[in-house]
């Protein structure tokens, strides 16, 4: 059965064989009006957004107090603090939710130039891909049918893609199976490379250094952990594989503008939906504008920002 193009709701896909391992998922936005804004976690996927009708407004993120941005279309690299955004009025959208090597293979780019920051599609996969892309999604019938279209345009692109290197794959998948729990040592031994080189092809590949992605992973771990029956906030630190709660506590003001207690009622309130399969099951949820924490100075993308001329109002921060 078909699902509506006219149903306000959300939907979700999933990419044909030739894409796993490189979409996570699709997800279909249609708002019959103004969405209010939701806070985006930071997490190990980047994010392609597709929108027609309303475009997507970020209203703040890892650089806090920036004025709002609009944006029909975008790509958002790993992040390491919230970012808000939503919607103004009536439309669709899509989120192709990408794993970082397979960002890295369909936009061969090095993702160091999307990190903590967003940019637009068209900068790295053409001018007009966007607005073509979105245009034949809005003519499909269907959402099944937008998914088809999705498989289309992504599996084209990936056959000229980059791809990415044996050690930096090895790398990444020790980093996350482990839940980062990983020391830059361990990558070494199991790459065979020194440390400067495996931090280069983890910066180049993923977008962030080990000792970052290792904090997003073992937060995400965390939030994991905390789906189960966990009697305290200590034992939850140690479960996660931090090295007491103060560390936890830090990490998650740093990464969410929440404690764990905070946050661990916000998942109880507005648990994650449709993430099954999901690299990251609790990626966001709709927190106030008010309950996020600045996270430091402006620090924006000078790649970006020269492709950009938005770049002035769009998301970066300093871990």
């Amino acid at each position: 059965m078909t699902a509506s193009i006219d149903r306000p709701g959300e939907y979700t896909g999933r990419p044909a064989p030739p894409l796993h391992g490189i979409v996570i998922r699709y997800r279909g936005h249609r708002m019959a009006a103004a969405r209010p804004a939701r806070v985006t976690l930071p997490s190990a996927a980047v994010t392609l957004l597709l929108a027609w009708g309303q475009p997507l407004t970020v209203h703040s993120g890892p650089e806090q107090g920036v004025p709002s941005a609009s944006w029909p279309a975008m790509v958002a690299g790993l992040q390491t603090a919230p970012v808000l955004a939503g919607f103004d009025g009536s439309g669709y959208a899509v989120e192709i939710e990408l794993t970082p090597l397979g960002a890295y293979r369909l936009l061969s780019l090095p993702l160091h130039h999307l990190a903590k920051t967003i940019i637009d599609p068209d900068h790295v996969m053409g001018a007009g891909w966007a607005a073509n892309a979105a245009d034949q999604l809005a003519a499909a019938p269907h959402w099944p049918r937008r998914w088809q279209i999705l498989d289309a345009l992504l599996t084209r692109r990936l056959r000229d893609g980059t791809p990415p290197s044996p050690a930096a794959a090895e790398a990444w998948a020790l980093l996350r199976d482990r839940g980062g729990a990983v020391s830059l040592r361990e990558l070494t031994l199991a790459t065979g490379l020194g440390r400067r080189r495996v931090q280069g092809l983890l910066r180049e590949h993923i977008g962030l250094p080990a000792q970052t992605l290792s904090r997003i992973l073992r937060f995400h771990r965390a939030l994991a952990a905390a789906s189960t029956d966990v009697n305290s906030l200590a034992d939850l630190a140690g479960l996660a594989g931090y090295h007491d709660q103060a560390h936890m506590n830090r990490d998650f003001r740093a990464l969410s503008g929440q404690t764990p207690r905070e946050l661990l009622d916000i998942m109880r309130r507005t648990p994650a939906r449709n993430s099954k399969g999901h690299i990251q099951s609790f990626n966001d949820f709709g927190l106030r504008a008010a309950q996020i924490a600045p996270q430091g100075d402006a620090q924006v993308s000078a790649w970006a920002r020269e492709r950009d001329p938005r770049r002035g109002s769009a998301v970066a921060a300093r871990v």
